[in-house]
C-alpha cells in the first residue's frame, strides 16, 4: 500500500512545485499592479471635438495649414464706431458715487471723449500687427494666435517654448508689455543668462479674432484641447504654460489632460474651493492659528477677515458671473451694440480688480495703471471682432457643468508648478491650499504689488517670476 502511495505522492509533490509558485508569482503580480495603480497619475481624458456649423464632415481631412494673417480696419469702421459714440446717452451719476454703483458716468464721458477725438485706432492697428498673427483651423473653426521668436540667441542657450493664455475681459493683448522681456530677457535689463522664451499667444475661441463655436458645450477641457493641438501643429512636444483668470482654468486642465507634454506650469490665479469638513477647519483655525494649519503670516494678511474678503468682496464684484453664467446673450444684446456701454463693462473690472480701493475713486484709479490708449485697444478687439457675447458665453459652458469650478480638483496637477500670489488678485490661494490640487510646486511668490491683470499691469515683475520658475525646473 505504501509502495502504491508513492506514485500518488510523488505526483502530488509536483503539482504543488508548479502551483506554489504560479500562485506566488500571480499574488504577487497582482501586488505590484496595486502599488503601481496607486501612483499612477490620473488624467482627463482628451477625446476630441467638432464646434464648427452644422454636422461635421465624416470624409474631409481638415486643414491644418498654419496661415499668416494681419489685422485691418477700414474707414467704414472707424465711421461706424464714431456715430455710435456720438450718439451716446449717458446717467447722471448720484452725488458722492465714485465707482461702488458701477463705471461712473461722468469719468465715463471723459473716456469717450478721448475714443472719438483722440484714440487712433488705424496707429493701434499697426501696434497689434508688429507681431506675427496667425490662424489655423482645428476642431471645425479658426484659431487665432501670436507666435513670437527670439531675434537672437547666444550660443548655448536653449530656447523654451511658452503657452500664454489670456482671460475675460482681456486678449491676446494683455502680453504685449511681457512678450519682448521673455523672448528678448538681455535687452530688458532682465539679464537672466539661461532662460529665454518663444512666445505663443491664442485667443480663446470666442474671444478676438478665434472663431466663435457653432455648437453648444465648449468649455475649458474643449479649450486644453484645442490649444494642445495647436501646441502640436506648431512643432512643440514639450512646452511651458502660463496663465491667469481662465488662461489659469485652461492651463490646469491641459497640465491634467497631457502631462507628459507640459515642462512645467505657471499660474498667478489659482481657483481653489475651500469646501468640507477640512476646509472649513482649516479656514476657522487660520485666523487664531495659523502655523498649525500651515498658513504664513502674509497668507494670514490677504485671507483674513475671510468673510470680508472672501464671500463679501467676491459677492460685490461676481454680479457679472451670474448674468453670464446664466442669459448671457440678453445683456451681451446691448453692449455688442453700443460700444459706450461696451468700455464701461468692460474697463469698470480692469479698476476694480487692478486695485480693490479704486472702488472709492471718482476715475476708477484707471490710469493710475493703464493709459486710455491700452484700455481702448483692448475694448476695440472686442468691438471689432463683435466677441463679446461669445466670450460672456463661456462663463455659461463652463460654471453650467461645474458651479463651483472644482470638478476636476481631484485629478490632480502633478507638473512642476510655479505660483505668483499678486496682493491685489480678487483672492488669495496659500500654498498650503494650493497644494490639494497642485502637487508638484517648485515656486511660490508673494508678489509685492498687482492685481488681477498682472501681465498687462505688472509685465516685469511677471517676468522675472516666470524666469525664475522655469530656471528650476530645469536645474531639476
Amino acid at each position: 500500500q505504501t509502495i502504491l502511495c508513492l506514485p500518488r505522492s510523488f505526483e502530488y509533490s509536483q503539482k504543488n512545485a508548479v502551483l506554489i509558485p504560479a500562485a506566488t508569482l500571480g499574488v504577487g503580480g497582482m501586488l505590484v499592479y496595486w502599488l503601481r495603480s496607486r501612483h499612477k497619475v490620473k488624467t482627463i481624458e482628451m477625446g476630441d471635438g467638432w464646434w464648427g456649423s452644422g454636422e461635421r464632415p465624416l470624409k474631409v481631412k481638415e486643414d491644418e495649414s498654419i496661415r499668416p494673417f494681419k489685422i485691418e480696419t477700414s474707414d467704414k469702421e472707424i465711421e461706424d464706431l464714431h456715430r455710435r459714440l456720438d450718439q451716446a446717452r449717458y446717467t447722471p451719476p448720484l452725488e458722492g458715487a465714485t465707482f461702488d454703483y458701477g463705471f461712473n458716468s461722468i469719468y465715463l464721458q471723459k473716456v469717450v471723449t478721448y475714443w472719438r477725438n483722440q484714440f487712433d485706432w488705424r496707429k493701434q492697428v499697426e501696434v497689434l500687427n508688429k507681431y506675427p498673427h496667425f490662424k489655423t483651423t482645428i476642431e471645425g473653426i479658426d484659431i487665432h494666435f501670436i507666435h513670437v521668436k527670439p531675434s537672437y540667441v547666444p550660443h548655448g542657450r536653449a530656447v523654451q517654448p511658452l503657452l500664454m493664455v489670456h482671460g475675460w475681459p482681456g486678449s491676446f493683448y494683455e502680453f504685449y508689455k511681457i512678450i519682448p522681456l521673455l523672448t528678448e530677457p538681455a535687452g530688458h535689463g532682465l539679464n537672466e543668462g539661461d532662460v529665454v522664451f518663444e512666445v505663443i499667444c491664442p485667443s480663446i475661441p470666442g474671444y478676438g479674432f478665434s472663431e466663435a463655436p457653432h455648437q453648444k458645450g465648449f468649455d475649458s477641457i474643449a479649450t486644453a484641447r484645442i490649444f494642445h493641438k495647436l501646441m502640436n501643429r506648431l512643432g512643440f512636444k514639450e512646452y511651458y504654460l502660463q496663465g491667469g483668470d481662465w488662461g489659469s482654468r485652461i492651463t490646469t486642465n491641459m497640465a491634467q489632460m497631457l502631462p507628459q507634454s507640459v515642462k512645467g506650469l505657471h499660474l498667478n490665479l489659482v481657483f481653489i474651493s475651500r469646501q468640507g469638513l477640512r476646509g472649513m477647519i482649516s479656514v476657522m483655525l487660520g485666523a487664531y492659528v495659523p502655523w498649525l494649519v500651515g498658513l504664513t503670516k502674509e497668507d494670514v494678511k490677504r485671507t483674513y477677515p475671510f468673510i470680508q474678503k472672501n464671500i463679501y468682496t467676491l459677492l460685490r464684484e461676481s454680479g457679472y458671473l451670474h448674468i453670464q453664467a446664466t442669459k448671457p446673450d440678453t445683456a451681451g444684446c446691448g453692449l455688442n451694440d453700443s460700444p459706450v456701454g461696451l468700455a464701461a463693462y468692460i474697463l469698470e473690472k480692469f479698476s476694480t480688480w487692478t486695485d480693490k480701493s479704486f472702488l472709492q475713486r471718482d476715475d476708477g484709479g484707471l490710469e493710475s495703471k493703464y493709459t486710455l490708449e491700452e484700455l481702448l485697444t483692448n475694448v476695440m478687439i472686442y468691438w471689432v471682432t463683435s466677441s463679446i457675447v461669445s466670450s460672456m458665453r463661456y462663463y455659461k459652458e463652463n460654471i453650467s457643468k461645474d458651479p463651483t469650478l472644482s470638478l476636476h480638483d481631484r485629478v490632480g496637477v502633478h507638473v512642476p508648478t510655479g505660483i505668483a500670489a499678486f496682493p491685489q488678485e480678487i483672492t488669495h490661494a496659500p500654498r498650503v491650499w494650493a497644494k490639494g490640487v497642485y502637487k508638484n510646486i517648485i515656486t511660490y511668490s508673494y508678489m509685492p504689488r498687482g492685481g488681477h491683470f498682472a501681465a498687462f499691469e505688472e509685465p516685469k515683475l511677471l517676468a522675472k517670476d516666470i524666469m525664475h520658475f522655469v530656471r528650476k525646473v530645469e536645474q531639476l
